[in-house]
């Protein structure tokens, strides 16, 4: 039997998408999402709690994030993760990141002086049609 890897979150973009260079003029993106819930602790009071995850967003997804998506927006996201090492360039030990790489992203709601863009990017958008 095949695993399943695949992360649905709705939440706020932390920054604008950053543009990364990438070799053979293959497009990237980055982006940090914010997840909240609310819960009420031991004595009744309401506590929130945030998780940051960092967005990878490749071809066409990186695009439409980088032309339409800003700071604050909130986002659906669907995609799979993926943790990678490298060694540390200060003290050269093994780092491990895990990273939600984006299949698909939706904005949610828009800012109120943004335009209004797609509703959303996943693998086909922005591809060349086939005829």
């Amino acid at each position: 039997m095949q695993g399943l890897n695949k992360v649905q979150l709705i939440g706020h973009l932390g920054k604008d998408p950053e543009p990364v260079p990438f070799p053979n003029s293959t497009r990237l993106a980055k982006v940090s999402l914010a997840t909240s819930e609310s819960y009420k602790n031991a004595e009744g009071n309401r506590q929130t709690h945030t998780d940051w995850h960092s967005l990878i967003l490749w071809q066409g997804t990186a695009d439409y994030a980088l032309q339409y998506l800003k700071k604050g927006n909130l986002v659906y996201v669907e995609g799979k993760l993926k943790t990678r090492s490298f060694d540390s360039k200060t003290d050269g030990t093994k780092r491990y990141v895990t990273e939600i790489v984006v299949e698909r992203i939706s904005l949610l709601e828009k800012s109120p002086d943004q335009a209004a863009p797609p509703l959303e990017a996943g693998p086909e958008w922005n591809d060349a049609l086939p005829f």
